[in-house]
C-alpha cells in the first residue's frame, strides 16, 4: 500500500501510536462545532466546468501522478488553497 503521506504527517501518526498524544475532551457545544465545520468543509455540493489548454491539462494530470492524486483532486485542492489565501498567485 502507497503511502500519500508528508513526512510532518509521518511523525505526527508515529508520536500518536506512541501514545504521546491523548484525546481532549470537548463539551457537546464544541464538539457539533467541529463536526459540521469537517462536514461543510467535505461536501462538495457544486460542479465548475472549465476551458484549458491540453497541454495544461497534461501537466496536471502528470504533476497529479507524481503526488499520487487524482487530478481532479489536486485541481479542487489548488482552487481551496487559493481561495482560503494559502496559494498566492504570481
Amino acid at each position: 500500500m502507497k503511502s500519500n503521506l508528508t513526512a510532518q504527517e509521518r511523525q505526527l501518526l508515529k508520536e500518536v501510536e506512541a501514545g504521546k498524544w491523548q484525546p481532549v475532551k470537548l463539551s457537546p457545544a464544541a464538539r457539533n462545532r467541529y463536526v459540521q465545520a469537517a462536514r461543510d468543509s467535505l461536501r462538495k455540493d457544486c460542479r465548475l466546468n472549465i476551458r484549458i489548454s491540453r497541454a495544461d491539462l497534461k501537466a496536471i494530470q502528470k504533476r497529479a501522478v507524481d503526488e499520487g492524486l487524482p487530478y481532479q483532486t489536486l485541481i479542487a485542492s489548488l482552487i481551496h488553497k487559493y481561495a482560503a489565501g494559502r496559494l498566492r498567485s504570481e
